[in-house]
């Protein structure tokens, strides 16, 4: 986790959906902290502050640093509002963390060497099934991403979650629950078009084949 990001909020009193408007109109977003049995915190940020930080990818899967009345806290972020049309984030909720508790945190994955892909050389296009995993870590095991390596997968197959290798002390929250669920992350297929194309191609050579010599 090379990453480090710290923000700095301000403690806020007014609750409800008059006071978010005001301090949305005077360019900051109202948020909240909770977590680790302690009463919320109701805060307030600097737009501009958390949409710089939104810009990186790793913001969202790294532990976070909330400055406010004097003190510290790390946190995750947990959800975020934005705006239906605007480059507006409208709320954000974080959540307290601890050392010694396991995290649920979805991560990033970096899909690598796609160029040198055998299916991908043999014609197929990668299909990307998923974007990011939700994984189970202690803090001090959380990854800023995971690489799936798609070099070795051919036309016609997938990669699956059990396929991939997680860091040291990081685990699959859908593997966690057992049964089947086992999701494909990627996959190899042909174009449609030259599906198409070879279909017609037989179909063409079989009328061909059958109709009679005059």
């Amino acid at each position: 986790m090379s990453a480090t990001f710290t923000l700095a909020a301000e403690l806020r009193t007014d609750t409800g959906k008059g006071a978010s408007r005001r301090l949305r109109y005077a360019n900051r977003v109202p948020a909240i902290i909770y977590g680790l049995d302690q009463e919320p915190s109701m805060l307030t940020f600097k737009h501009d502050d958390i949409m710089h930080a939104c810009e990186d990818e790793a913001f969202f899967s790294h532990i976070l640093n909330i400055e406010y009345d004097g003190k510290s806290e790390q946190v995750i972020i947990k959800d975020m509002q934005r705006h239906p049309a605007k480059m507006q984030i409208m709320h954000a909720d974080f959540q307290r963390i601890d050392a010694t508790h396991a995290l649920h945190v979805n991560v990033p994955l970096h899909f690598i060497n796609e160029e040198e892909c055998v299916g991908v050389k043999g014609g197929g296009l990668i299909a990307h099934l998923m974007s990011e995993l939700e994984i189970s870590c202690l803090p001090a095991n959380l990854p800023e991403y995971i690489e799936v390596d798609m070099e070795n997968l051919d036309v016609g197959e997938s990669i699956h979650l059990k396929d991939i290798k997680l860091p040291e002390g990081a685990s699959s929250v859908l593997l966690i629950q057992g049964g089947d669920q086992d999701q494909a992350i990627a996959s190899i297929h042909m174009p449609r078009g030259e599906k198409l194309d070879e279909e017609g191609e037989d179909d063409e050579a079989a009328t061909t084949e059958e109709t009679p010599a005059e």
